[in-house]
């Protein structure tokens, strides 16, 4: 690290997903005035940063990843005037605020995309990736589209414009065409919107998807099919666009033409799905002035068999090895980012920890000291600090989510039993963290006086802000105590990381040192009790630094779900 580290080493960002967390006009969608109702919630935990997902307009097919316009505010959520408000509060309190930034792909109806499909002869026909059927073949033929491509969201990733009998390419949903960043004119437009909100006063962009905006396209424009997916009539394309072969000098560009003279004091993050640990060193290298930081998807697939909706018990074995290669990965060059949920996976205490009545309140404490002790940068996704968990959702009628609904009807379609998969729904849905957030026990949680667009958790009259703010042993509070001992120690924010145990079951230990000073942190993620100083002679005697569990216990056994911060004498 440099002798002065960049801020956000130091620093905490909350995501806030504002369809789902405050209401404040009883419409029951939450919205930008129900984010300044709630400020002080937020300041109150101490976080450095808000990420707020996207609130542009859009016609809400994808909760507003489909962007129709990227200089506005979607009335469903405010007035840009809203946003200004939120950017000076934010400011005044000490806090950033970072936009989400989506440019893989539009909206189809957003104008660049309407203009794009009017016509062959179009002047932005090029600025989204248009290809006619295959050779040989009819458009709507089956199998006539130009690449065998599975989407993200199931099925092709060709949508047919029967107008001009071309096919257009969207590794989303049909209504998210991507952009063709291979145009110049693209490219040129993107950095011109994004500067115009760094003027704004946004201090900086999480971007999704980031790594899929380069395409690898043959000289003559050609995409190629790639290998078969068993059972499936389309084959795996991502070794076509996942880190494609212009994504590094695409990021090196954009860093130039908008970040360049104040990078220092913005937060720039790159969502990748599939990235590795070897990539995301370069990426992160500040030396090649690209992001700042990585969201990798390695650790939120260890539970998957095959797929997201064939899930498996997680072994922490597989946790542990996949943490500690990224910490390793990224020790001398780059930085980690650390998060357990967000927006689209289901919640943490529900998928990592022990969301029972017995464990729920311990093992969420628990898996938060383990991620805010690592080295990177923290991110607590809204209603994580108050422990929510996975909601009970009844039948498909009770999702909202377009990856979730499209999922059970191909999968009925091809014979699967519906409560096989709606138990796998249930479980790994994105609208499990998409429920409103728990505010206090009311009706709908204080949320919204309305409707709610989703069906607030009816566990909400046990587990709310209200309840845990002045509880000294509540969620948030150790939430807020292990933000402030980042803030307080240095060895939190930049100690180099030391993983120990490697093959223990249950026990994740390791310790953080520099200068001379070290932690060793131990967390129990299971329901067995362990003997301390048998397995960590270092452990005993050592001074308490901060601990999840309510009572001292045992020094020398760490009970179920048990975590503690210690200073080895």
């Amino acid at each position: 690290m440099p002798a002065d580290p960049p801020w956000w080493t130091r620093a905490v960002v909350y995501q806030v997903y504002p369809r789902s967390f405050q209401d404040s006009d009883g419409d029951g969608i939450g919205d930008l005035g129900g984010v300044l109702q709630r400020l002080d919630h937020l300041a109150d935990l101490g976080v450095d940063v808000v990420w707020l997902s996207p609130i542009y307009p859009s016609p809400q097919a994808d909760n507003g990843y489909d962007i129709s316009d990227y200089t506005g505010v979607d009335p469903l959520f405010g007035s840009l005037a809203q946003l200004d408000e939120l950017i000076a509060a934010l400011h005044d309190r000490g806090m950033k605020l970072v936009m989400d930034l989506v440019v893989n792909h539009t909206s189809d109806e957003h104008p660049w995309f309407g203009e794009s499909r009017s016509s062959p002869d179009s002047r932005k026909r090029d600025w989204y990736w248009w290809r006619p059927p295959r050779e040989g073949m009819a458009a709507g033929q089956p199998g006539a589209e130009p690449t065998n491509w599975h989407g993200f969201f199931s099925g092709s990733t060709w949508e047919l414009d029967e107008a001009s009998g071309e096919y257009y390419l969207h590794l989303f949903d049909r209504k998210q065409p991507d952009l063709n960043w291979e145009n110049p004119q693209v490219r040129s437009a993107v950095y011109a919107m994004m500067r115009e909100w760094l003027d704004r006063g946004v201090d900086g962009f999480r971007m999704d998807v980031i790594n899929l905006i380069s395409k690898d396209v043959g000289p003559d424009g050609e995409l190629h099919d790639g290998p078969p997916l068993p059972g499936l009539p389309y084959g795996d394309g991502s070794a076509s666009y996942l880190c494609g072969p212009r994504i590094h000098e695409f990021l090196q560009e954009m860093h130039r033409a908008v970040f360049a003279g104040h990078s220092e004091q913005l937060l720039l993050v790159g969502e990748m799905p599939g990235v590795t640990v070897e990539q995301a060193r370069l990426f992160t290298d500040p030396a090649r002035a690209e992001v700042d930081m990585v969201f990798q998807f390695e650790h939120v697939g260890l539970d998957f068999d095959e797929t997201k909706w064939r899930p498996r018990p997680l072994r922490m074995r597989d946790l542990k090895t996949s943490f500690g290669r990224w910490q390793a990965g990224l020790a001398d060059v780059g930085w980690n980012s650390l998060y357990w949920d967000n927006h689209d996976q289901p919640r943490a205490v529900s998928r990592f920890g022990d969301d029972s009545p017995r464990y729920r309140r311990d093992s969420a404490t628990c898996l938060a000291t383990l991620l805010h002790l690592h080295r990177g940068t923290p991110y607590v996704y809204q209603g994580e600090e108050l422990g929510m968990a996975n909601a009970p959702f009844a039948g498909i009628d009770d999702f909202r989510d377009v990856e979730s609904l499209n999922h059970f009807a191909q999968a009925v379609a091809h014979g699967e039993d519906p409560a096989d998969v709606l138990a796998a729904l249930r479980r790994m849905s994105r609208d499990n963290a998409r429920t409103p957030v728990q505010w206090d026990a009311s009706e709908h949680a204080g949320f919204t006086t309305g409707k709610p667009w989703i069906a607030v958790n009816p566990d909400h009259a046990d587990w709310h802000a209200a309840a845990q703010r002045d509880d000294q042993t509540s969620v948030f509070a150790h939430h807020r105590r292990l933000i402030a001992l980042r803030h307080d120690d240095p060895v939190v924010a930049l100690g180099d990381f030391t993983m120990l145990l490697p093959e223990h079951d249950e026990l994740y230990a390791f310790t953080r040192s520099l200068d001379g000073a070290t932690l060793l942190v131990v967390c129990n993620l299971g329901a067995s009790t362990h003997p301390l100083g048998a397995l960590l002679p270092g452990a005993v005697g050592a001074e308490l630094v901060l601990r999840n569990l309510v009572d001292d216990g045992d020094p020398g056994v760490l009970r179920p779900w048990e975590a503690r911060v210690l200073r080895p004498r």
